[in-house]
């Protein structure tokens, strides 16, 4: 089935409230990568907590106490159904794709030794290497990358050439947040565990965009962000299989984590998930999550992927049009369109972008290691997503055709 944006968007309030404007210029979002707008539905879910609940989860005995316990839990329940976990259990809150990652690898701490190995890609989000390089510190373990290929993107073929049996974890994101490539998880996923290696996938690129079925991948951990998937800011899921969940050590102590402890230092951990939802947690967040992917299952990926591959297949055919552009993943699988405009530093393409009404990313995109392979310094990223329009890459190709000019930005 055929996706209607200009019907979508009415479930938008940046749309629907701004009249698809935006200071007074036609709102043409093209930063979908770094963040998405929220429909209705989630921001109600959210509001639904703070004006019909406003309780802790987990903590009281009384009618609204309970309330937010089993809304929470019926959450979870909904985002396990997403992504086809096992059991709700095996779903943990956190604030996001960073936080995730950085409970996975400081969680693993205990399991790494001097000389082990950890397997990382040249194109990863600092969130997927920052947390690995401190812990290669402390533990004495070794960083290694997975060379990417002429095009860019992680494959099978490359794996294999760095892994080896001192490889403990295999960690990479499905999609690239510069280079929008789609990799083979389960092959790769397939090659991790042939070394007994744990496998983590990085979803926050792709999770808004296609099926995820976890069982089916085999993936051991996977992290994501609910704000790139039509979700609020700072709720994120940490996934893993309940084996794996059990060997990892807390990253945060506090309330509700814990079983007991006792003055003597001793402590009992609660059950996973719990043991690793310390505090109070960002339930308005949660249930808004739970909204967003309830839209997103009622829209129907399929529908989603076909709409992104037709938007980016016109932008590239009109970047390539205007003849200004370098474009360097032109065959990516994914909305993303990662290029520079010949001569012109990104940041003043986006700036001037911005000048006529579209907003893009511009800069390394948090992908610190990524230029060594492009030989730049830095990108313009144009990334689609469902509520765009043909009416959308029209603007996007028309103002990257005067890109030169981009000091009227400056002096309009």
């Amino acid at each position: 089935m055929r996706l209607d944006p200009y019907q979508i968007r009415k479930d938008f309030p940046m749309y629907a409230n701004h009249d698809s404007k935006f200071a007074g210029k036609d709102l043409v979002y093209l930063d979908n990568s770094a963040t998405t707008f929220k429909p209705f539905s989630v921001i109600e879910a959210s509001d639904h907590y703070y004006m019909d609940i406003t309780a802790n989860t987990r903590r009281g005995d009384y009618s609204l106490a309970n309330a937010a316990d089993q809304a929470f839990d019926e959450a979870r329940r909904v985002v396990a159904k997403f992504i086809n976990a096992k059991t709700p259990e095996e779903v943990i809150f956190t604030s996001g794709d960073t936080q995730g990652l950085n409970e996975v690898a400081y969680g693993m701490i205990p399991l790494l030794h001097k000389g082990d190995e950890i397997i990382l890609s040249q194109s990863e989000h600092a969130s997927n290497v920052l947390p690995w390089f401190e812990v290669a510190k402390i533990t004495g373990a070794e960083i290694k990358y997975v060379m990417l290929d002429e095009k860019g993107k992680v494959t099978p073929e490359g794996l294999r050439k760095v892994i080896s049996d001192k490889t403990k974890v295999v960690s990479l994101a499905s999609v690239s947040n510069v280079m929008g490539y789609v990799i083979d998880v389960k092959e790769l996923v397939k090659i991790a565990h042939e070394y007994h290696a744990i496998y983590i996938d990085d979803a926050a690129q792709s999770i808004a965009h296609m099926k995820t079925d976890v069982q089916d991948s085999d993936v051991d951990i996977m992290v994501f962000s609910g704000h790139k998937m039509l979700g609020p800011t700072g709720i994120g899921v940490l996934y893993g299989k309940m084996e794996v969940l059990e060997k990892l050590h807390p990253l945060l102590y506090g309330g509700e984590m814990n079983a007991r402890f006792h003055s003597d230092g001793y402590l009992s951990l609660d059950d996973v998930p719990y043991r690793f939802e310390a505090g109070t947690q960002n339930v308005a967040g949660v249930l808004g999550l739970a909204a967003a992917c309830q839209y997103l299952e009622n829209i129907g990926f399929d529908a989603i992927s076909s709409h992104e591959r037709e938007l980016r297949k016109l932008a590239i055919e009109g970047l390539k049009r205007n003849g200004n552009a370098i474009i360097y993943n032109e065959d990516a699988d994914t909305g993303i369109i990662t290029f520079n405009i010949k001569n012109v530093f990104p940041q003043d393409v986006a700036t001037y972008l911005s000048h006529k009404g579209v907003f893009v990313r511009s800069g390394t995109h948090c992908a610190k290691i990524l230029p060594e392979f492009l030989h730049v310094d830095g990108t313009v990223r144009a990334s689609l997503y469902l509520y765009n329009t043909k009416e959308d890459i029209m603007a996007f190709v028309k103002a990257c055709a005067t890109a030169e000019d981009y000091l009227d930005a400056f002096f309009d």
